[in-house]
């Protein structure tokens, strides 16, 4: 297996048409999730891939269970609760392309995730274990799976990467600065917005931030900078690699995700960092162009195709 992920999936109501939800009689129904759009990519760019996860024993987490398998994703080690519901949350896009998350999700099937939904051989056999900060906010015990999770791939020599993602309306005040900060130390990649480098570590400077989380024992710091690109950092080197803008946003929504989806393929692939930071940004305009969290991943010939082509020209 080349990456395992864990967290809550969701499904996604969105209005057939731009405008307030409050105004919309038609919905599409469609999934969100920040890990299931990492596997996703991964998936359909020709890596093997497996997503941990509780689900509603309910149509809604049949519908994410039967859609995360048909991309190829491995879920043998998602679990349906009887107990629990599914999550869901709505997402509308108002004037100029404004884009609002309501969530849903208080006591959903997935809050309940724990160490125990975790078989330590499915991380040991992983070259990576890919983390965020979303399923830590869940509940205690998603917090403590998370942590077993990383204990588990340290101890078997499993590259751990680990994006923030964060979710201010999940947390208590600061409370996420000292966990994420935890996740942190036991990590090999960082792949933090800089918005996010900014709420974890305010008011310091970026040098002194960086050479911060060197200390903590982090190999790489990729820094995402949207449309601008990503600058990454390692102990050797620091690169700033440019972004692919374009014109035709028309949801935001899973972009960081595309992100990490073509800079773990870059990894696998032994591509150097700058070349994987370079696929992570065109993924993640890629994603960018379509509506729906993971309806704009590419598959990897698009991806082949494109980085050939954009080779031939820089010739």
């Amino acid at each position: 297996m080349d990456v395992v992920t864990l967290g809550e999936s969701m499904v996604l109501f969105e209005p057939n048409e731009n405008g307030l939800i409050q105004y919309t009689d038609h919905f599409k129904k469609r999934i969100g999730g920040a890990e299931s759009n990492v596997a996703i990519g991964l998936s359909k760019l020709g890596h093997s891939v497996s997503w941990i996860s509780r689900l509603g024993d309910d149509p809604f987490g049949r519908y994410i269970y039967s859609f995360i398998r048909g991309e190829g994703v491995n879920v043998n080690q998602v679990k349906f609760d009887p107990h629990a519901n599914t999550g869901i949350y709505f997402k509308q896009t108002g004037g100029f392309n404004q884009t609002s998350i309501y969530y849903y999700r208080n006591q959903s099937a997935a809050s309940f995730l724990n160490p125990d939904d975790i078989e330590e051989d499915v991380i040991s056999n992983a070259r990576f274990l890919h983390i965020t900060g979303i399923t830590p906010a869940l509940s205690q015990s998603c917090y403590e799976t998370v942590l077993h999770a990383i204990k588990i791939a340290r101890k078997n020599n499993v590259k751990v990467i680990f994006d923030p993602n964060i979710r201010t309306k999940l947390w208590d005040s600061s409370d996420y600065i000292p966990i994420l900060k935890e996740i942190l130390r036991m990590s090999d990649y960082f792949l933090p917005g800089a918005d996010e480098l900014k709420l974890l570590f305010p008011n310091e400077e970026t040098d002194e931030v960086i050479s911060k989380i060197f200390k903590y024992g982090v190999s790489t710091i990729v820094v995402k900078k949207g449309s601008a690109g990503a600058t990454y950092y390692t102990k050797s080197e620091s690169q700033n690699v440019s972004g692919y803008p374009n014109d035709h946003v028309k949801d935001p929504v899973g972009a960081g995700d595309g992100f990490a989806a073509g800079f773990i393929s870059g990894l696998i692939e032994d591509l150097s960092i700058s070349d994987s930071v370079r696929r992570g940004n065109l993924i993640g305009a890629m994603v960018t162009m379509v509506h729906g969290d993971c309806e704009g991943l590419p598959s990897r010939e698009e991806v082949l195709g494109f980085e050939r082509k954009t080779s031939d020209v820089q010739r």
